[in-house]
Formats: C-alpha cells, structure tokens, sequence
C-alpha cells in the first residue's frame, strides 16, 4: 500500500468537489478542474476528506493508490492557490511579446513562433524575456512551460535559449586553442 495514498486530501473553504463514480470534479476560486481515474481504486469523501482506497492487491491498483490520491491533490491545490512556472528566455534578440490569446516568440528564427495559448492558462511577459505561466491544472502548467522551452531549448556553449527559472543548465567550454 502507499504511503502517499494513505493521507487523506484536505478540502479548503471555498473549494467544492463533487464524486460521480471514479470522476472527480474540483471547483474553486482560481477555476475548474476535473479527471477520471482508474476503475480499481475507490475515492470516498466524508466531512472535508477525500479518501482513496486500492480495491485489490493487484500491483496496478497499489500504483495507482498514490498516483491517484496525489493528482486529486493537485487538483484541490491548484483551484484554491493555483500554480506557476517561470521561464526565462536569453540571448541577443530574443524576446516574447503577449498578442491577445497568442505568444509570439522571435528566438533567432527567420519567422516569428506563434503558440496560441491554452484555455485556464495564463502568460504574463515582463521586460520581454521574462513569462510566468500560470493555472489550476499543474500538468497543463509544466505543458505549456515545456512546450515553449522546447522551441528554443538552451544550448550549452553560450546558455542562449528558453529555461525554466531554477533549472540547472549545463555549460561546456569553449574549444581551445593551441
């Protein structure tokens, strides 16, 4: 069994959650988020607890115990505080700019990179190099992050390129010469 899948899930003030079958629907005041889950895992709420249970000892239904049990997590987080992830996009000429539910990246390309953004996601761009995604769905987050860092990922000579705020790059010397 997880240890994880053991702890209860604390529903705050404000957050509504509602239970049809094995879907589990959260409301709050940061948005709407909902998933379906594995039929071999029972998800009770009494009072302001969600329990989740493996109906079997199977080693699917014990994986999923934990899996369960910390994305139900996630979901009563992120609409009662939400989550956030910043990026950080360098080298000469490289910049963001916010255009309606577009981003519109220019990272040393001959053409200009739109990504349309996500509904429940939102982008904040400040100094043009700088962009804080933020939403209630923690995966939809690290998507969004990921995809954008993937159009310019940093290359490790000079460090040019879109990196995630705390993420350690790799830097190699240069070549030498005799």
């Amino acid at each position: 069994m997880s240890r994880i899948g053991k702890i209860a899930v604390h529903i705050p003030a404000g957050v509504k959650v509602a239970l049809e079958g094995n879907t589990v629907k959260v409301e709050g005041p940061k948005g709407k988020v909902s998933a379906s889950f594995a039929s071999c895992v029972a998800i009770s709420m009494e009072d302001n607890l969600i329990h989740v249970k493996p109906l079997n000892d199977d080693r699917f239904a014990n994986a999923m115990h934990g899996t369960t049990r910390a994305i139900i997590n996630n979901m009563v987080k992120g609409v009662s505080e939400g989550f956030t992830k910043s990026l950080e996009i360098t080298g000469v000429g490289f910049k963001a700019i916010l255009k309606g539910k577009e981003l519109d990246l220019k990272l040393g390309q001959s053409h200009p990179i739109l990504y349309p953004i996500p509904e429940g996601i939102t982008v904040k761009v400040t100094d043009e190099t700088k962009l804080e995604i933020s939403g209630a769905d923690k995966r939809m987050v690290g998507q969004v992050a990921s995809d954008i860092k993937r159009f310019k990922p940093v290359e490790p000579y000079k460090g040019k390129g879109v990196h995630i705020v705390g993420e350690y790059v790799l830097r190699k010397e240069g070549k030498k010469t005799a």
